[in-house]
């Protein structure tokens, strides 16, 4: 065999192993796809709220992991039994431990709500 026969045997082994650890890394890929994702936006009076099929709630109750994103217009900081994390301005956070969770926006105001999460 030549060295440029190997060498293409060689490519086309390591395309193969590439696209097999690609399928298997799609195939895992829907299963982490049907992570809930909820966002945490701006909207007066209130100030922030839970984004939900269109309304807007104070009060939200999740079974299981789920993922919050800040849309908010400042940093907010979700406070639990051994929990405290601040989550930045367009981030996510996944929260899967169950329990309750304070959600606050850093320097908020006094009549601003208080998001409060029940995990289950």
């Amino acid at each position: 065999m030549s060295k440029r026969v190997t060498i293409y045997f060689l490519i086309t082994a390591a395309a193969a192993a590439a696209l097999a650890f690609t399928s298997g890394a799609a195939s895992a890929a829907p299963g982490a796809a049907k992570l809930r994702v909820v966002p945490i936006v701006m909207k007066d009076p209130g100030c922030h709220w839970f984004g939900v099929g269109g309304k807007n709630l104070a009060r939200l109750t999740v079974n299981g992991k789920t993922a919050f994103r800040n849309l908010d217009e400042a940093a907010v900081i979700f406070k639990g039994k051994n929990f405290r994390q601040r989550l930045a301005v367009g981030k996510t956070l996944a929260i899967a431990t169950p329990g309750t969770y304070h959600i606050t926006m850093v320097g908020q105001h006094p009549d601003d709500n208080n998001l409060l999460l029940v995990v289950k």
